[in-house]
Parts: structure tokens; sequence; C-alpha cells
């Protein structure tokens, strides 16, 4: 069987990089990275309707907020983006969003941070997501 490299389920568009590239600046606390193709990223998702995308760029937005010190709209962006995430019932994007909540949280609530980094680190060990986990574990160590 032949498979052509233009077929459907080859194909890559912008909005597929645009997320991938938000997302790999969120892994990297780029926030100029972030505040770049942030928006490309949110416009193309909302213009395809592809709700794993937003709710990426959401999570982005809230890094990016949160490095800006601007902690309630850090929050709102990861609440957005997290009830996206379990609407789609992606594990392990929760997990992720969870853990952005956690570390959010630290400095000023550690009991809803350690509830954070609990669901986050439940959610990493159903998907046996060990590297997930053991950064999830060292943050909840921390919090004792």
């Amino acid at each position: 069987m032949e498979v052509s490299l233009h077929s459907a389920s080859w194909w890559v568009s912008d909005h597929d990089i645009y997320a991938t590239l938000v997302d790999a600046a969120v892994l990297q606390r780029d926030e100029a990275g972030i505040r770049q193709y942030a928006p490309p990223a949110e416009e193309l998702a909302l213009r395809y309707g592809h709700t794993l995308y937003q709710a990426i760029v959401h999570r982005a937005w809230g890094v990016a907020h949160w490095l800006a010190g601007e902690t309630v709209e850090a929050e709102t962006r990861f609440k957005q983006a997290l009830a996206l995430f379990s609407d789609l019932g992606t594990r392990w994007q929760m997990g992720r969003t969870l853990f952005e909540l956690g570390e959010l949280a630290t400095p000023t609530n550690r009991a809803q941070a350690q509830d954070y980094f609990t669901r986050a680190l439940a959610a990493f060990q159903v998907m046996r997501a060990a590297p997930d986990a053991a950064r999830t574990q060292v943050a909840l160590d921390k919090l004792r």
C-alpha cells in the first residue's frame, strides 16, 4: 500500500505548527515565545474549532501571565484550559494543567497547591507518565 504525503492523514497545517510552537515555549518557560506564537495559535484554533488547541493556548497564556506576575489572569486561563481538557478527557493534558495550577498556588495557598499536585499525580500515574509523575511527586514533597 502506497501512502501519499499529501493525503489528509499526513497533512500538517498552520494550526498544528503554531499549537506545537506555543506548547514548546510553555515547556521552556519562554514568555516571549508564548507571546509570539499564542495569538496565531489561538486565532487558528478558534477558526477551525479545534478544542484541544484552544485549551493548549489557554494554558500557554496562563504561563505567560504567570511569568509576568499576573496571577489572576494566569489562574483564569489555566482553569479555562482545564475545563476544555476535562471535556475532552485528555488526562495527560489535564495533569499538566493541574501541575501549572499547583505551581501557581504554591506561594499563596499550599493546601490548594497540594490538591492540584495530588490530582495531577493521579492523572499521570493512571497513564504511567513516569517523568511527569516524578516531577509532580517532587513538587508535593517540597510542600511537606
